[in-house]
């Protein structure tokens, strides 16, 4: 059933789901941190650089209960993909949230969260200087 596997924010294609994925962008992607989250890029290699960006979500038992985990998780993807239509394609997005996430998440709500990934969003890691050719924006 191709709907249920649909979301607001792509197919099932958009998350990473493979231990190996995870793996990849923690070890060789770039990374930027807040007190609520840290965010990690990787671009694809070969014939897969093509495809739209896939998240993939790591948020821990130290953030809270089920309820509280499944929540930040749920305002994350909602996040990321509604910021999705500026990044380029054929990269992986790793996000882990941190305890300070949950808080957030509650004080906040979506709001919140799209504000903390906006903050790492911008600060160098997504933007023009995640190029595979090494480009900058520092002058």
């Amino acid at each position: 059933m191709p709907s249920s596997a649909s979301t607001a924010g792509g197919s099932r294609r958009g998350r990473l789901s493979r231990s190996g994925d995870f793996e990849r962008v923690y070890r060789h992607g770039r990374s930027r941190a807040n007190r609520h989250l840290v965010l990690y890029v990787f671009p694809r290699p070969g014939e897969q650089a093509d495809g739209p960006p896939r998240l993939g979500l790591s948020v821990p038992r130290r953030v809270g209960g089920a309820v509280e985990r499944n929540r930040v998780k749920r305002l994350l993807r909602e996040a990321f993909w509604a910021a999705s239509e500026r990044l380029r394609d054929g990269q992986d997005f790793v996000i882990v949230a941190r305890p300070e996430a949950a808080a957030l998440a509650e004080r906040d709500g979506l709001a919140g969260i799209r504000g903390a990934l906006e903050q790492l969003m911008v600060s160098g890691v997504v933007g023009e200087s995640s190029r595979a050719g090494g480009e900058s924006d520092a002058a």
